[in-house]
């Protein structure tokens, strides 16, 4: 069975909230997952999993210092992570707070590691964005992420 890691950090526990919700609906969709703090995971972790999501809150326009060191610290797994699926998700206070920035900074992360990145047409193009508390709104995003992740691990990693 394939499987899946989401990874996140969070203060506030809206990011929290948004990675139980991808996870969710990964497993929904019949691939293991595991959903992880930042502070309880390690680089061993993300050669473990088929496909890797990671979230953080934006912090002046790019992601919180705990998942930078995160990704910063798997450089020891550089070119293992090749072919593996990848996704971002992030949280913001305010509408044109980051998010973007956010998210793609995450997902410059996977690329560089050869990871394999689904953009969406409809929606959230890089990645599940919320603005303070996910709302129903974001809530539904993340549900979408999830789920065509889930479809990317397991039509890439039978």
């Amino acid at each position: 069975m394939p499987t899946a890691l989401v990874v996140y950090y969070s203060r506030t526990g809206n990011t929290e909230k948004m990675a139980r919700c991808i996870a969710a609906a990964i497993a929904e969709e019949g691939v293991e997952v595991e959903c992880k703090s930042v502070a309880d995971a390690c680089t061993d972790d993300l050669l473990a999993a088929d496909g890797i999501v990671l979230g953080s809150p934006t912090y002046y326009g790019t992601m919180a210092a705990e998942m930078k060191k995160l990704l910063d610290d798997s450089v020891e797994h550089h070119g293992q992570l090749e072919g593996k699926v990848g996704a971002a998700f992030t949280s913001s206070g305010v509408l044109g707070g980051g998010n973007e920035t956010t998210v793609t900074d995450l997902l410059h992360a996977l690329l560089i590691h050869g990871m394999v990145l689904q953009g969406d047409s409809q929606g959230c193009h890089y990645g599940a964005v919320a603005i303070g508390a996910p709302d129903e709104a974001a809530l539904g995003r993340c549900q979408r992420l999830g789920r065509r992740f889930a479809h990317l691990v397991k039509t890439l990693c039978r």
